[in-house]
């Protein structure tokens, strides 16, 4: 079965994410950009992370992982090398509203991270639903070439109009000329 593509505001959501090595560092680059209600609980925490935790102020707890420690949390992401770790954060988190991404065991997820692009406002995601994580960042890749980075000052801009033109079909065309304009100057074939 496919992952459902959804993007959700998360500044309010509080975030727990078990581990502190490699791919835990990977997760916590891309939550940074979208909430800093993040706590981390890390026996062993890598410089990376360290870094971002501390540039972010993010909340550390450096022990091992305890039963109960889910309780208060929207989304966990467990991010350590040990399976039965993940099996039981998922397992405790059942019956709760707490969504689980477990890394590299999408038997233990309620959703996964796909690839994304950022620019402004503009964000695309790629996912294989965990198919081929690698085929997903090189095709991110690729687009992160073509995607222009005025884009983001151009959003802003169309931003700014919505607010000032009342609805209806001629803002639609009016917005959908400044679009096609945009595409035309930006996009080469």
């Amino acid at each position: 079965m496919s992952f459902f593509p959804m993007y959700m505001d998360m500044q309010s959501l509080k975030v727990l994410v078990v581990g502190g090595g490699y791919i835990a560092t990977e997760k916590l680059e891309k939550l940074v950009d979208f909430t800093k209600e993040i706590t981390v609980i890390a026996l062993m925490v890598e410089e990376d992370a360290k870094c971002l935790i501390d540039e972010n102020d993010l909340t550390l707890y450096q022990r091992a992982y305890q039963t109960g420690d889910i309780e208060g949390f929207d989304i966990v992401i467990v991010a350590t090398d040990t399976v039965e770790l993940h099996k039981a954060v998922y397992e405790e988190s059942r019956g709760s509203r707490i969504l689980v991404n477990s890394v590299d065991n999408t038997d233990y997820c309620d959703f996964i991270f796909p690839s994304y692009v950022q620019k402004g406002d503009l964000t695309i995601a790629f996912s294989t639903g965990g198919a081929s994580p690698a085929f997903a960042k090189q095709i991110r890749r690729h687009f992160e070439k073509i995607i222009p980075d005025s884009v983001g000052a151009f959003l802003q801009k169309m931003k700014s109009l919505r607010s000032t033109m009342p609805k209806g079909k001629e803002r639609m065309k009016y917005f959908d000329g400044l679009v096609e304009e945009y595409f035309k100057k930006n996009f080469k074939p």
